[in-house]
């Protein structure tokens, strides 16, 4: 089976993500695409294994096979759990759906590591760009510092909410270059430190529910066998 038929046939849930589902997108926004497909159980009984994720085939679009998305999840990608809750919802099926119920038991305490994890590396990327060129990437700036605001209510909260909300104006400024990359520094540092205090006290459990999710891929894995 052809990963484009794979796409076509087998997505059990599809969003849009980037800008458009974090309540940041402008007029020449592009449509990011994301979605999981369920490959039928009888691809993995040959030796040659259906893909774990597949890009395209349109543009800006990009799928992952069910069980590496779960993992995923459990380890809080922070990419795949945001992915869980975009308010933009192209498409979805039964499977889906009962994937959406299992939000969640992949939040947990390690989100804070995953997400400050992967928060830093961007931000040493953006200070490469400052010694090299004089400026960061400012969308990137952007977003990184939507993402660690997003880290530091979710560790005070136990919920994952993605839009921008209060802050758009603020991050759209960052955009558009209109900050000065000082006030972007100290404005990253703030939120980070912040979500190092919230996860000492997080609502959220030391661990995700990987038996609960296991159950449901099992589930569903033997349903596809038929």
């Amino acid at each position: 089976m052809t990963p484009e038929k794979l796409v076509r046939e087998h997505t059990v849930y599809s969003c849009v993500m980037g800008s458009r589902a974090f309540g940041l997108a402008t007029d020449d926004s592009d449509t990011d695409r994301r979605g999981v497909f369920l490959a039928p159980a009888p691809l993995f009984w040959g030796f040659e294994k259906p893909p774990t994720h597949i890009d395209g085939p349109a543009q800006e679009q990009f799928s992952w096979e069910l069980e590496r998305f779960l993992e995923l999840a459990l380890r809080s990608n922070p990419n795949v759990l945001e992915c869980l809750h975009s308010p933009v919802v192209e498409h979805i099926d039964d499977t889906g759906r009962e994937l959406l119920t299992l939000r969640d038991a992949f939040l947990s305490r390690r989100a804070h590591e995953t997400f400050v994890r992967y928060a830093t590396g961007q931000r040493r990327r953006l200070d490469a760009d400052v010694r090299q060129h004089g400026k960061p990437r400012w969308k990137h700036a952007m977003h990184l510092l939507r993402l660690l605001g997003s880290c530091r209510d979710l560790l005070r909260t136990g919920e994952l909410v993605i839009d921008a909300g209060a802050d758009r104006e603020r991050l759209l400024e960052v955009k558009r270059g209109e900050v000065p990359w000082e006030r972007v520094e100290t404005w990253m540092t703030r939120l980070a430190e912040e979500a190092d205090a919230a996860a000492t006290g997080s609502p959220l459990p030391s661990d995700p529910d990987r038996a609960r999710v296991e159950d449901f891929l099992v589930r569903t894995r033997r349903a596809s066998a038929g």
